[in-house]
């Protein structure tokens, strides 16, 4: 994919998004108990199209033809399910997945690419759509920041498992652990880090910037102090699965941590909520509350990762910055 094309992602955007925006009415929903306007299902799903369509026609960027050999190379029968698993033991819900979509479609890569991104953006258009006042400005966000093009043409296993954690937002923000817990294990099939969205499930309840978050916080700051001693723990938790030599490989030996430009600017949405902790606080909105200590995460784990590794502890901000 070139830079020309990109540039069309974005004039697709301002163009098409601002005929939409006049053309078609807000509609208003019931959020949260809360009535508020939003931007109708067809307008929005018209806006997200063409991002579908470029993941199908990508090549040679990132670990899109990984994928595409792995699908290609995938038997085409569910009943191989068991003996393709039992040569392929990690993020065993990919295969499966991955065998079920090619016994129905057949050998097309491209349609394969077509499916995993109408699944990956209908998640981000829904979750927009639902819970931001400004659904155009959050779209603007995810490709003008190059989430779009990080994750959905190169990251693709990982942010299947985002989609699905991005649908148990509602349930998260209700307390409805179990369900939502559900929803995070089936991502972990997909992607083994989704696991960690365990424990921040419970982190982000409550008030923005609550003592969970602080907590979380000196934690993050202990581990940067003892980050050598840190590695050694996570290395001997991880022994048995399979990640056993993340911290012995190459990747990791040879990874310089995450630029501090990016945990920067992803740490903004962090510091403006607590320059604006009086504003969040009158708000007291239970979705505002949730995404500032999302943001907060966000900001913490870049931050570690700038000290250890931007390849494999860098990437799971991506659970939480949308």
């Amino acid at each position: 994919m070139t830079l020309t094309n990109y540039w069309w992602l974005l004039i697709w955007l301002f163009v098409a998004g601002g005929i939409l925006t006049i053309a078609v009415p807000k509609r208003p929903e019931r959020v949260l108990g809360k009535t508020e306007n939003r931007w109708s299902w067809g307008a929005a799903i018209l806006l997200a199209c063409p991002y579908a369509v470029w993941c199908m026609n990508r090549s040679n960027f990132g670990d899109t033809e990984v994928y595409r050999t792995t699908f290609l190379n995938a038997p085409a029968v569910i009943s191989q399910i068991p003996v393709y698993l039992a040569e392929h033991t990690k993020d065993r819900g990919f295969s499966v997945l991955i065998i079920i979509i090619k016994s129905i479609i057949g050998n097309s890569d491209k349609l394969f690419f077509l499916l995993i991104a109408i699944f990956q953006i209908f998640c981000v258009v829904y979750f927009f759509r639902k819970y931001s006042t400004d659904f155009l400005l959050c779209m603007f966000m995810f490709v003008a920041s190059t989430d779009y093009l990080s994750w959905m043409f190169n990251g693709m296993r990982q942010f299947i498992a985002v989609g699905i954690i991005l649908l148990s937002f509602g349930l998260t923000l209700r307390k409805k652990y179990i369900p939502a817990i559900c929803l995070i294990l089936l991502a972990a099939t997909i992607h083994g880090s989704a696991l960690l969205m365990l424990p921040i499930l419970f982190v982000v309840q409550g008030k923005a910037w609550n003592k969970r978050t602080l907590l979380m916080m000196a934690g993050v700051c202990v581990v940067i102090l003892f980050v050598d001693q840190f590695t050694t723990i996570l290395d001997t938790m991880l022994a048995e699965t399979q990640y056993s030599d993340l911290i012995t490989n190459e990747i990791w030996t040879n990874d310089d941590g995450t630029n501090m430009l990016r945990v920067l600017f992803y740490s903004i949405p962090a510091v403006l909520s607590l320059v604006g902790k009086r504003y969040v606080d009158a708000e007291n909105s239970p979705v505002i509350n949730m995404c500032v200590n999302y943001a907060c995460c966000t900001c913490l784990i870049y931050f570690l990762s700038a000290f250890t590794s931007g390849i494999y502890i860098g990437r799971i901000p991506i659970f939480m910055t949308l």
